[in-house]
C-alpha cells in the first residue's frame, strides 16, 4: 500500500493541538511520561547542534572558496548582504511593535514550562563540541580545503554532510512533531499555553507584511539600479512567489523562477547561474523569520538583548542560513546553533521556534524566490550591462 505522506507543517499542527487538547485531559503521571521523552530529546538536541554545524558549514564554505569568478563572489556577497539586511529589519520592526503586543499580558509567559514538570528519567549526551568551536572550526577547515585544494578532506566532509542531513531527514525532523507535542502539553498543563497562540497568531500577521515591505524594497533598489519600474518587474516574479506558496520549496520553483527572471529581461546564461545557486544561498526571508521569532521569545521571558547581541546573532545567521539544507526545516536547523550559543535559546525555546518557523514556512519560501529574481537582475546589470538596456 502506498504510504500517505503528511506534509510536515500539518504534522506540527495536528501536534500542537494534540497537545493543547491533551493538556486538559491527561493526569501528570501521563504528562511525564513526554517530559521524559523530551528530556532525551534535549539532550540530543545539544549534542547534534554542534555536529550539524560541523557537516553543513564547512562543505558551504569549501565549495564557495572553492568556485573560481567573480560573479559567483559578487552573487554570494549580495546574498549575504540582503540576508543580514532583512535581519536588522526585522530585529527594528520587533522592537518596536511586539513590546506592546507582549505588554497585553498581564504576566510574563514562561516558554520552558516543561522544565517544570520533572521527567521520570534522563540521559544525558554531552556534546562533543562546544556551539562556537564547531563554528571555528568549521571555518578554519572550509577555507583551509578550499585554499588548498584538499580534495580527500573535501570528499570526508561531503560524506559527512550526508550523513547529517539524513539524521535531520530521518530522525529530527519525523521526532519533532511529538517533541512539540510535549512542549505543548506541558505548557497546557502549566495554563501557559493560550495567551502564547495570542501572541504568536500577531507575531504572523506582522512578519507576513514584513516580508511583503523586503520585497518591495528589494525590487525597488533592483530598478533603482536597472532603471527600471520595480513594480514591473515584481509583478512578473508573481508566478514564481505563488508556486513557491504551494510548494514551501525553493527548488521545486527553480523552473518558474528562471522563466519569470528570463521575462525580467535576465540574460539565460545569467539566470542558469543565479538562480539555482540563489535557491540555496539567498534565505532572506528565512533570517526574517528567525529573528523576528527570536525577539519575541525573548521579550516574552524578559531576556536581556541590545543590538550588540542581535548584531553578532544575524550576522552569524547570514553565515548559517548559506549553508542550509535544502530539506524542510533546514533553515531552522542550521540556525540552532547561534540560536543557542549567542542568544541563551534552550531547546524548549528551540521547539518553539521550529513550530513557529514552519508555520510561515512557505511564506519565507516564497519570499526567498522572488529576491532570488532581484538578484539575478543585479548580477546581470554588472555581468553584461548593455542586457538591461533595453524595456522589459
Amino acid at each position: 500500500m502506498t504510504r500517505i505522506k503528511i506534509p510536515l507543517l500539518l504534522r506540527i499542527i495536528i501536534a500542537i493541538t494534540l497537545g493543547i487538547l491533551a493538556g486538559n485531559i491527561l493526569p501528570l503521571p501521563a504528562v511525564r511520561i513526554f517530559a521524559t521523552f523530551n528530556s532525551i530529546f534535549s539532550s540530543f538536541l545539544s549534542f547534534i547542534i554542534p555536529l550539524i554545524i560541523l557537516g553543513l558549514v564547512t562543505p558551504a564554505i569549501a565549495d564557495i572558496g572553492k568556485g573560481v569568478g567573480r560573479l559567483l563572489l559578487i552573487t554570494v556577497l549580495i546574498a549575504y548582504l540582503d540576508t543580514i539586511f532583512s535581519g536588522f529589519l526585522s530585529y527594528f520592526v520587533g522592537t518596536s511593535f511586539f513590546p506592546g503586543l507582549i505588554a497585553t499580558t498581564s504576566q510574563t509567559i514562561d516558554v520552558t514550562a516543561a522544565e517544570e514538570i520533572p521527567p521520570y528519567f534522563t540521559i544525558k549526551i554531552p556534546p562533543m563540541l562546544d556551539v562556537m568551536t564547531s563554528l571555528v572550526f568549521s571555518f578554519m577547515l572550509g577555507l583551509g580545503i578550499a585554499a588548498f585544494g584538499k580534495e580527500r578532506l573535501k570528499d570526508l566532509f561531503d560524506e559527512f554532510k550526508v550523513i547529517i542531513v539524513k539524521t535531520i531527514e530521518k530522525v529530527i525532523i519525523p521526532l519533532l512533531p511529538l517533541f512539540i507535542f510535549g512542549i505543548f502539553l506541558s505548557m497546557t498543563f502549566n495554563g501557559q499555553v493560550i495567551r502564547i497562540l495570542n501572541i504568536f497568531i500577531s507575531i504572523i500577521i506582522i512578519i507576513f507584511a514584513l516580508h511583503i515591505l523586503l520585497l518591495f524594497f528589494q525590487y525597488c533598489v533592483t530598478g533603482l539600479i536597472l532603471g527600471h519600474n520595480p513594480l514591473k518587474l515584481l509583478y512578473n516574479m508573481l508566478p514564481a512567489y505563488f508556486t513557491a506558496l504551494g510548494t514551501s520549496s525553493s527548488a521545486a520553483t527553480i523552473p518558474v523562477t528562471l522563466q519569470q527572471t528570463k521575462k525580467n529581461g535576465v540574460s539565460d546564461g545569467i539566470a542558469g547561474f543565479v538562480v539555482p545557486l540563489c535557491a540555496t544561498i539567498h534565505l532572506s526571508g528565512s533570517a526574517m523569520k528567525i529573528t523576528a521569532c527570536a525577539v519575541a521569545l525573548m521579550l516574552m521571558q524578559q531576556m536581556p538583548f541590545g543590538i550588540g547581541m542581535f548584531s553578532e546573532f544575524i550576522l552569524m545567521l547570514g553565515i548559517m542560513m548559506v549553508a542550509a539544507p535544502g530539506v524542510p526545516g533546514g533553515a531552522i536547523m542550521a540556525a540552532l546553533g547561534v540560536l543557542s550559543s549567542i542568544l541563551g535559546f534552550d531547546q524548549e525555546q528551540q521547539a518553539l521556534m521550529i513550530a513557529l518557523y514552519i508555520a510561515m514556512d512557505s511564506f519565507g519560501t516564497a519570499c526567498n524566490v522572488t529576491g532570488d529574481g532581484a538578484i539575478a537582475l543585479i548580477v546581470n546589470k554588472i555581468a553584461k550591462p548593455d542586457n538591461c538596456n533595453r524595456d522589459n
